[in-house]
């Protein structure tokens, strides 16, 4: 078949672009023919990928998706496919790849009542109901539960549109046979001393990963403890306000912020803690990345995948609406208990290896070709 593929903007170090190529790569493994329309695309472009950047602008983003939907779609009338698969919620799909949260849910919020009368709130809604609405036909694949309740809350979409997909590891995420030698060279890299405690964030978007959480965290600590502590956070972003933020609470020589990188796995076995006070997340598979890395895990319940580290007992789950005083609390704990560290490492490693914890993408591929 011919496939076409819509997603915004591709980088390398996004958990929605890491779902998009491997679903893509899959799918031309299969022997069907990929097209990609973008609005930019950062790294290597595959040779079997017939990549289209779209030739657009506009000053503000939902401007932007606008022009970005209708020049695909004369594109795709001019030269047809035979289903369109998107990661962004665009209407016209035959298969929706839904990596981010419910949007009308959050605008329903009390405290978000003002964003329903602006451009963007109508450019945003109708996008999402174009594909969840009661009568539309798009296949929709969901990270989690939490997303059913939600869409099916406002749009009731069928059940019988509706694919939530298990999760998916990457085989290079599992901890190695030679994970204490990996350990012990990253921590010489960065001058990190073997008894010192590493803190671990990884996420492209600050932001919305809570790494101000993280950082008001650690500023928190004891001065003696604090000066043990080295917090690194990765990903694909811009930096500039988190690096001010750790300056005026004083802690910017405990900080390393570094951007998208490609060897994670080093950074997993080598913290002794993984930080993920998220605002919003609708997976967080770097939360399952941990886990099968043996790296305990501090996050919050609004993460789609934070229920496999209750179930696990590999860390702790901070509950809604999130307390500042309460996860400095947990950090704290955290660092001063060795032994409960050990327990949920332990934890971590029996329920990954008793647990199926794969299989994402070629259950998104088969509702692909069977739609």
């Amino acid at each position: 078949m011919k496939l076409a593929f819509c997603l915004y903007k591709y980088f390398p170090f996004g958990g929605l672009q890491r779902d998009f190529l491997n679903i893509a790569t899959l799918c031309h493994e299969h022997h069907h023919r990929i097209r990609v329309y973008a609005l930019s695309w950062q790294g290597e472009v595959p040779p079997f990928i017939d990549l289209r950047i779209v030739p657009i602008h506009a000053l503000q983003n939902h401007t932007l998706y606008r022009r970005f939907q209708r020049w695909v779609q004369r594109d795709l009338k001019k030269d047809p496919v035979d289903k369109v698969i998107g990661f962004n919620k665009i209407p016209g799909l035959d298969v929706y790849y839904a990596a981010d949260p419910c949007y009308i849910a959050q605008i329903k919020h009390p405290l978000a009542w003002y964003r329903r009368f602006n451009a963007r709130f109508k450019q945003f809604y109708q996008d999402e109901n174009a594909v969840f609405n009661a009568a539309a036909k798009t296949k929709i694949l969901l990270l989690n539960a939490s997303q059913k309740n939600d869409f099916q809350r406002y749009y009731h979409t069928p059940d019988t549109r509706l694919t939530i997909l298990p999760p998916g590891i990457a085989r290079d995420r599992v901890r190695p046979d030679n994970a204490t030698s990996i350990r012990d060279a990253l921590r010489v890299e960065f001058s990190i001393k073997n008894d010192d405690i590493l803190l671990l964030m990884v996420g492209s978007g600050f932001k919305t990963k809570g790494l101000d959480r993280a950082l008001f965290a650690l500023a928190a600590l004891p001065t003696a403890l604090r000066q043990r502590c080295h917090l690194i956070a990765i990903g694909q972003d811009k930096a500039k306000a988190f690096v001010r933020l750790g300056e005026r609470l004083k802690i910017a020589d405990r900080v390393h912020i570094l951007p998208g990188r490609h060897d994670i796995p080093r950074f997993l076995v080598a913290a002794d803690l993984l930080l993920h006070p998220a605002y919003q997340e609708a997976a967080g598979i770097i939360l399952l990345e941990a886990m099968v890395a043996g790296l305990p895990v501090l996050t919050t319940d609004v993460c789609g995948y934070a229920h496999y580290i209750s179930t696990a007992g590999s860390g702790e789950v901070i509950p809604s609406p999130f307390d500042q005083g309460y996860f400095n609390t947990l950090l704290l704990k955290a660092i001063q208990d060795t032994n409960l560290r050990q327990q949920w490492q332990n934890a971590a490693l029996s329920y990954a290896q008793n647990t199926e914890l794969s299989g994402s993408t070629e259950h998104a591929v088969k509702i692909i070709e069977d739609c």
